[in-house]
């Protein structure tokens, strides 16, 4: 089985010390999209990503179940800032990754890339629909 396209896509812009760093991510918004998420998918382009985006911020947590790819996990608040990274995540595992907080988007990219660029806590996230509470 391979993972299918979520039902929307854009250009997401990281903003880090380092500069702008912008991403062609998908974007899961409904229930069985971030069920499939990237499970089964072999591989990830450099600047891909994928965006679970919630309407309301909650407590979230996800876990790596089926997905072949180790990736970094970037929560980001209702203000569009990043929460907290779980960098370089363990392919196929069940232990749940918790958002520790309430926040509105988790931004899956390939491992390495939030250290590659730069990305710490707090960097601005821009997308449609976040940033604004």
């Amino acid at each position: 089985m391979s993972g299918s396209v979520a039902s929307s896509t854009g250009t997401l812009v990281l903003e880090t010390a380092s500069g702008r760093h912008n991403f062609t991510i998908e974007v899961a918004t409904t229930e069985a999209e971030r069920e499939l998420g990237l499970m089964y998918r072999r591989s990830l382009p450099k600047d891909g990503g994928m965006l679970f985006l919630y309407a309301k911020p909650r407590a979230l947590a996800m876990w790596m179940k089926n997905t072949l790819i180790p990736l970094d996990m970037v929560f980001i608040d209702a203000f569009g800032r990043v929460h907290r990274i779980e960098s370089h995540t363990e392919p196929f595992s069940t232990t749940p990754i918790p958002s520790d907080g309430e926040v509105q988007a988790i931004l899956e990219l390939n491992a390495d890339t939030a250290e590659e660029i730069g990305l710490k806590a707090g960097d601005k996230v821009i997308y449609p629909g976040l940033g604004q509470p």
